[in-house]
C-alpha cells in the first residue's frame, strides 16, 4: 500500500499545483496581485481540504518520525479529514458539476481534485487508518472544521462581494437561503462521518 498512497499523495499534490497555477496565471495575465490569488486560492473548501489529505498521504509514506506526522496520521484526524473529503466530492457531484464545463488543465484539476482524491483518500483511509478508535463524540469535533470555513465563507464573501459557491452567495440567494442550504450539507456531512464511525467499527469486528 506503500506505493498507492504515494502515487496518490502525487496525484493530490499536482491537481494542486495545476489549480494553483490557473488561478496565479489568471491574476498575472489581468494585472491581479499574485498574492491576492493565492489568498484565493486557499478560500476554497476543496482546496483547502485536498491540501489536508495530500499531507496526509504524504506522512504517511515518509519514515520519519515527527508530532506533526503522529496527529495527521491519529486515525480521529485522518478520519474527520476522510469525511470531509468526500463531503467535497458528493456536494460538488450534487450542486456544482452542472454549472460549468471545464476544459484543458482545468478539467485535469477538477477531476483530480473532485472525483479521483476522494476516492482515492478513502481507499487510503479503508486499508491504512487503525480501526476501532471512533465514537460519535468525534463527529462534535470534526464539524468545527465545516463550520469555521462557512463563517469564513461569510464574511470574506460580506467583505469583497465574491462568494466561493454558488450555494453560499448572499448577494443572489440572501441569507435565510444560504443558511438552508449551509445546513443540508452539515446535515450531509454528519451523515457521512456517522457512516464513517459505523465502518470503522464494523472494520475492527471483522479484523
Amino acid at each position: 500500500m506503500k506505493r498507492f498512497t504515494a502515487a496518490a499523495a502525487l496525484a493530490g499534490w499536482v491537481g494542486l499545483a495545476i489549480q494553483q497555477y490557473l488561478i496565479f496565471y489568471s491574476r498575472w495575465s489581468t494585472g491581479a496581485s499574485l498574492l491576492g490569488g493565492l489568498i484565493n486560492f486557499f478560500s476554497f473548501f476543496t482546496v483547502l481540504t485536498n491540501t489536508l489529505a495530500v499531507v496526509v498521504l504524504s506522512y504517511a509514506v515518509v519514515n520519519r518520525d515527527s508530532a506533526a506526522k503522529r496527529f495527521f496520521l491519529a486515525p480521529r484526524v485522518s478520519s474527520a479529514i476522510a469525511v470531509s473529503i468526500l463531503v467535497v466530492g458528493l456536494a460538488y457531484s450534487l450542486l456544482l458539476r452542472h454549472l460549468w464545463q471545464p476544459e484543458g488543465f482545468q478539467l485535469v484539476a477538477d477531476e483530480l481534485l473532485h472525483d479521483v482524491m476522494p476516492v482515492l483518500f478513502f481507499i487510503y483511509w479503508w486499508r491504512c487508518v487503525p480501526k476501532g478508535t471512533l465514537h460519535l463524540k468525534h463527529i462534535g469535533a470534526w464539524v468545527i472544521y465545516p463550520l469555521v470555513y462557512f463563517a469564513y465563507a461569510l464574511l470574506r464573501g460580506n467583505l469583497l462581494g465574491q462568494y466561493q459557491y454558488p450555494f453560499i452567495d448572499v448577494s443572489t440567494l440572501g441569507y435565510p437561503q444560504v443558511f438552508v442550504n449551509a445546513a443540508g450539507i452539515l446535515a450531509g456531512f454528519v451523515l457521512i462521518a456517522l457512516a464513517v464511525v459505523g465502518l470503522d467499527k464494523a472494520l475492527k469486528r471483522t479484523q
